[in-house]
């Protein structure tokens, strides 16, 4: 008999939207977003069940009521199955499968079908736990992301992943599932620490590095008022940080990275084993950071890009906040080895096929080795080290004299 085979094309819609008070009485944005879903011969009422970070609910303690009250307010619309569930955020909720179940658990006995909607808010660690519950519930549950951090509004909340950590490994279990719809409501990065605020910092100088030059000088243009955290600077970052994202996503011709190439993670190969490394003590922006520093030093030794346009980008990132180096850079195993360098094996292994590591040639051009100089990634780990070590001489000194 002869073979069959056929090419299928499935068509997306992603959309990001940006409000500020998305559950104020007289926004309608989230509202109308759901009742757009709605498909005939559906009329009845959307039901909506939401998940909360619950140290989101702690600092602000009015919000649980207020979004009882904006779905009750759009009741001819919109039905609230629970009241919103509270759940532990950060990287915790990701090392294990039981809170995927409990999500599930919640989607059965509500009764939400693919017809409705899980609304998952929080920082990224939680939307993608979430996202893996609602996108493996009915083989798919509509998902609506609303991020609470600076590093889920520019980054991972308006991306199509979704996992959880599993033996030893980040986003080990995991599906591609584009969300319904993501809504980046500013006011909830009013309540972050400092640190939180400046960590999603680092994936639009990422982004900048290997996309968008111009994007890399506003960002410059932008630091002090960034440093800051004025609101205006804050805004302008996340939404082109966003908007570089999803033109990947949709227009880089492997959404769903069935090759071996992952060109959004530049810095990321050693980024994912110090966060392991440090057992989840330096957050995901950080030690982005920490990767992106060491990968442009280690360009630079390379040839592939000049002294002058390493130094702007760890100049960039200095005046932004970021320490660029971390103790867990020099841990080493029983032989001696750096375990940092298994996070290259691991990035390979993790995608399949060839090690495909993106590197830059200039501010705004990546490009991608299928091989790492090993000696020379551990220059560029003491070279770290040691710009690290004159940073501190000099700061203690002007600390002092303050």
């Amino acid at each position: 008999m002869s073979p069959i085979e056929r090419t299928i094309e499935v068509r997306w819609r992603h959309q990001v939207r940006f409000t500020h008070g998305v559950f104020a009485p007289d926004n309608a944005l989230l509202a109308d977003l759901l009742t757009d879903g709605r498909t005939a011969p559906f009329h009845r009422r959307s039901k909506a069940l939401v998940v909360l970070d619950e140290s989101l609910a702690t600092a602000r303690p009015e919000l649980v009521r207020m979004i009882e009250q904006y779905f009750a307010g759009h009741s001819d619309s919109l039905t609230l199955v629970a009241a919103p569930v509270l759940m532990v955020g950060g990287e915790a909720v990701k090392n294990a499968f039981f809170r995927v179940s409990e999500v599930h658990a919640l989607i059965d006995r509500y009764h939400v079908d693919r017809h409705d909607y899980v609304l998952a808010i929080g920082g990224g660690a939680l939307l993608d736990m979430v996202g893996l519950a609602a996108a493996t519930a009915h083989r798919g549950v509509r998902l609506v992301r609303l991020p609470t951090t600076t590093l889920a509004q520019d980054d991972s909340g308006v991306g199509v992943k979704n996992g959880i950590n599993a033996f030893g490994k980040k986003n080990f279990v995991g599906t591609f599932a584009p969300p319904f719809a993501v809504i980046n409501d500013f006011q909830f990065l009013e309540t972050l620490s400092p640190r939180d605020k400046r960590a999603g910092y680092v994936e639009a100088v990422k982004v900048a590095c290997i996309r968008d030059a111009a994007f890399f000088t506003q960002l410059e243009e932008d630091a002090d008022r960034l440093a800051r955290f004025e609101p205006p600077a804050m805004h302008r970052l996340i939404h082109r940080s966003a908007e570089l994202h999803l033109n990947h996503i949709a227009d880089g011709g492997d959404p769903f990275e069935m090759g071996s190439a992952r060109p959004l993670d530049f810095g990321h190969w050693a980024a994912h084993k110090l966060e392991q490394l440090s057992e989840y003590r330096i957050r995901h922006g950080e030690a982005v950071a920490v990767g992106i520093a060491l990968d442009v030093i280690y360009a630079r030794r390379m040839a592939y890009l000049t002294p002058a346009e390493s130094e702007r980008i760890l100049t960039l990132l200095d005046r932004l906040g970021f320490e660029l180096f971390a103790s867990e850079l020099l841990h080493r195993d029983e032989n001696g080895q750096l375990l940092v360098v298994a996070g290259l094996e691991e990035f390979r292994e993790h995608l399949g096929g060839e090690l495909t590591i993106t590197l830059l040639r200039q501010i705004g051009q990546g490009f991608e080795v299928h091989e790492m100089n090993l000696p020379l990634v551990v220059q560029s780990i003491h070279e770290l080290q040691e710009r690290q070590s004159r940073r501190s001489r000099v700061l203690i000194p002007s600390r002092q004299a303050g």
